[in-house]
């Protein structure tokens, strides 16, 4: 069957795929369209699964919000080129629409489902965006809340966010920029929690056994009284050398006493101050201490603690801020959940030795 430049431009249109590679797939197809847009599929898959083992660390976040569901996807590349890509992002932004029309159970579920407001899967999807693009691109995570949630995307899809509501205010433009705000807030501060009821017991537990590792290893972080105690010992044992003992003999009254003691002398305290932890955890003074930290590490890391970033439009901590607006709006508004996606994260980037590449060259 002959086919025409009109048929390779067809071609090319229907599958974004070169003009060479258009025109050869009509020749081997013998001009059956149909046949040539398999025959490309075909080839697309043979060198994307040759593209499969890149590292596919950048890409977007995309978000879909209607009224009863919401959902983000990360759909992944291997160039930030790509992933600032107009049909990139609205892959994406479409496989978010199918996670809240299909709510799929896993990632696998998803890839097999008929794509939003299409006729093909989803994998098909982004097979057929790959034939265009050539990198490896991979569907890596979604996320479905469904009920109110209100969405963020920032930095034109490096991070998503989505935070659900139980509220009789959904319909307000003042909750949806309350709404916005708190997700601007998670996507800004990362929150691991979002109140410290949430975190575990076995989880504090380790939480306080690293604070208290840590405080004994940085001895000048050591409240005062168990601080002179550690140096009391280190003296006693005739631990410092005599540039050390001389240094503190001249400076224990400065608040900078550490800049005048050597590495090995702060080292040889922790080292005491390690080897005496049983005795120090049992002190009062030294566990408000350690108290006082963790307390200080929940408000960092649990959203409802946390300072509001936003302080032009209200001082205090997001959970007052909430609190605020509600009363302000006669309404019920409680935070459920959120979640936040970063592209790429825990990935592992490939790391390029331009200079030793280059010399590898010229052997």
């Amino acid at each position: 069957m002959a086919f025409t430049a009109k048929d390779v431009a067809a071609l090319r249109e229907r599958t974004n795929v070169g003009m060479m590679d258009c025109k050869k797939a009509l020749q081997e197809a013998d001009g059956d369209m149909d046949k040539a847009v398999e025959i490309l599929r075909e080839k697309g898959l043979a060198s994307a699964a040759k593209k499969a083992g890149r590292i596919a660390a950048e890409g977007t976040i995309g978000v879909y919000t209607e009224a009863a569901a919401s959902a983000l996807v990360e759909l992944n590349c291997e160039t930030d080129f790509v992933g600032n890509n107009p049909d990139f992002k609205a892959l994406a932004n479409q496989i978010a629409k199918t996670v809240v029309a299909v709510k799929p159970a896993d990632v696998e579920a998803l890839a097999a489902a008929t794509i939003a407001d299409g006729s093909i899967s989803v994998a098909d999807a982004i097979q057929e965006l790959f034939l265009k693009i050539r990198e490896n691109l991979q569907l890596r995570r979604f996320a479905l809340v469904e009920g109110t949630a209100v969405s963020y995307i920032h930095g034109g899809g490096s991070v998503g966010v989505l935070v659900s509501f139980d509220t009789d205010a959904a319909d307000k433009p003042e909750f949806l920029e309350m709404g916005k705000n708190v997700a601007m807030q998670v996507a800004a501060m990362s929150p691991e929690y979002l109140r410290k009821e949430d975190i575990s017991a076995d989880e504090l537990a380790n939480m306080k056994k690293i604070t208290v590792e840590s405080a004994l290893n940085k001895p000048d972080s050591l409240p005062k009284p168990i601080l002179m105690r550690v140096i009391d010992k280190v003296l006693a044992g005739n631990l410092w050398g005599e540039d050390d003992v001389k240094a503190y003999e001249e400076q224990k009254q400065n608040k900078f006493l550490f800049n005048f003691l050597s590495k090995e002398a702060v080292a040889k305290l922790a080292e005491v101050a390690v080897a005496g932890k049983d005795e120090y955890i049992a002190d009062n003074i030294f566990g408000k201490a350690i108290d006082g930290r963790i307390n200080k590490q929940l408000k960092e890391i649990c959203l409802l603690d946390q300072q509001f970033v936003r302080s032009d439009l209200f001082d205090g901590t997001v959970g007052a801020y909430v609190a605020d607006v509600a009363k302000k709006l006669g309404a019920n508004i409680t935070i459920k959940g959120f979640t936040r996606f970063a592209k790429g994260e825990g990935i592992e980037k490939k790391s390029d030795d331009f200079a030793a590449e280059v010399a590898s060259m010229v052997k």
